[in-house]
């Protein structure tokens, strides 16, 4: 499942990981030519979080529960 999200503030990022930790699957974000881990903050703090970015998970259990609570995050 790829979805591309918009992180606006700092507390955004730690939503993110937050429920990421929550899910089993590989999650991967990219920006441009950076892939990082979507469970590291430290990973997620060296894209540019100016742009939206795409996230990649990679199990297809839970990837419906995960998609209702990005809700917010998620964007075109």
């Amino acid at each position: 499942m790829t979805v591309n999200i918009h992180l606006k503030e700092i507390n955004d990022v730690y939503k993110l990981v937050n429920i990421l930790v929550g899910f089993e699957g590989d999650v991967d974000l990219e920006s441009g030519r950076y892939k990082v881990d979507g469970k590291s903050i430290l990973g997620i703090f060296s894209l540019d979080l100016r742009q939206p970015i795409k996230l990649t998970y990679e199990s297809e259990v839970g990837a419906d529960k995960l998609l209702e609570k990005l809700g917010d995050l998620i964007v075109d």
